[in-house]
């Protein structure tokens, strides 16, 4: 009889895989915070080798050698108090009003990072322990901002808040405790607001009573199958519109982020499949609100060089004389699809969205 009870319901979604790091660091000002300690705890609770630092610092994380640094400081958390720049609001278009630093790094190994060559030192995942004073700092941003804010396509969201700039912040959410902490927190405001995420990742199962109020989007990312090989450690494509759905199904909004997107041999077909797997799982869910952000490959030359020495046998296409070059608007070069090839591939997409998911709305193309 035992064993029975304990079998798990036929029609109950595969358990995720839960990144474990194999060690977490706490710096001494992460431990003044409940926040900082109760994810101490956690790892604890797990077995994982938990080292309370002496000095606020993290030291000894570098290496001659990028590939060791890099492996080095994928297997590490370290959970520290966010600085008051990293807490000072910034605009984050096309996404949102204002980018909400949870943390910043992520677990996941995509050979086309966008982290790479835009955060300094070896990648270690850093988690904030300070978690009310950066909740806390949100209020007076309220009504303000030019992405949604002030837009007539897209007033309706309210004041919008992007969270997963600097991380995937459900991959590191059974660790932090951080994300569901912010969904409470704006679901309790009597404000037009929106919190916004983006993930790979599918342990959506905490998530799914919260009292969000809808005040919450959650944005699963997305590519066609030949390009999801380039994404180490995430959820299989399956595993993510399955949490998709169930997110929807408790309420909550729901978008996909198409990214990057990439020209490779069959990418048509490649694509209308990947959009057929979203009409399957959320087509029937109109209460989902569906949005769409489309998002091309780009790279820098710093961000090239950072990747090569993380992933040296990648086959992830980044030659400059095959692409256009850009100027961003701070005058930084980023290499992008020459523009006869953006504009096929964004027609492609205008149309066979509104043909599988009518109801869906693109934001933005990029």
């Amino acid at each position: 009889m035992t064993a029975l009870l304990a079998e798990p319901a036929a029609d109950a979604p595969p358990k995720p895989k839960l990144w474990r790091p194999r060690r977490v660091l706490v710096t001494p000002a992460a431990l003044d915070w409940e926040h900082g300690r109760a994810m101490a705890a956690r790892a604890e609770a797990l077995g994982i080798e938990t080292v309370r630092l002496k000095a606020n610092r993290l030291a000894g994380l570098s290496d001659p050698d990028p590939r060791r640094a890099y492996i080095e400081a994928k297997t590490t958390l370290a959970v520290v108090v966010a600085p008051p720049a990293k807490r000072r609001l910034q605009p984050i278009p096309p996404s949102a009003d204002w980018r909400l630093d949870l943390a910043e790094g992520c677990p996941a190994h995509c050979q086309y990072c966008y982290l790479a060559g835009s955060l300094a030192g070896p990648p270690v995942t850093r988690a904030y322990a300070n978690l009310p004073e950066i909740l806390g700092g949100l209020g007076a941003s309220l009504g303000t901002g030019a992405v949604t804010s002030r837009s007539d396509a897209r007033r309706h969201e309210g004041t919008t808040f992007e969270a997963s700039c600097y991380t995937d912040p459900l991959a590191i959410e059974h660790l932090t405790g951080s994300l569901a902490a912010a969904i409470r927190h704006v679901g309790r405001w009597d404000a037009d607001a929106q919190l916004r995420f983006t993930t790979k990742f599918d342990a959506v199962e905490p998530l799914l009573d919260l009292p969000h109020r809808r005040r919450t989007r959650i944005r699963i990312s997305v590519n066609a199958a030949p390009l999801v090989r380039f994404e180490g450690g995430t959820a299989a494509l399956p595993a993510r519109f399955a949490a998709a759905r169930r997110m929807a199904q408790a309420g909550y909004r729901v978008g996909l982020t198409v990214a990057p997107i990439m020209p490779v041999e069959g990418w048509e077909a490649a694509y209308a499949a990947l959009l057929d797997g979203a009409a399957a799982a959320l087509g029937d869910l109109p209460e989902a609100d569906l949005t769409v952000e489309l998002i091309t490959h780009r790279f820098t030359p710093g961000s090239k060089e950072v990747l090569t020495g993380w992933y040296p046998g990648s086959d992830l296409e980044m030659d400059e004389a095959a692409r256009a070059r850009k100027r961003t608007k701070f005058g930084s070069l980023k290499y992008v699809y020459a523009p006869e090839t953006m504009r096929a591939m964004r027609a492609f997409f205008e149309a066979e969205i509104a043909r599988r998911l009518p109801a869906a709305r693109i934001l933005y193309w990029t």
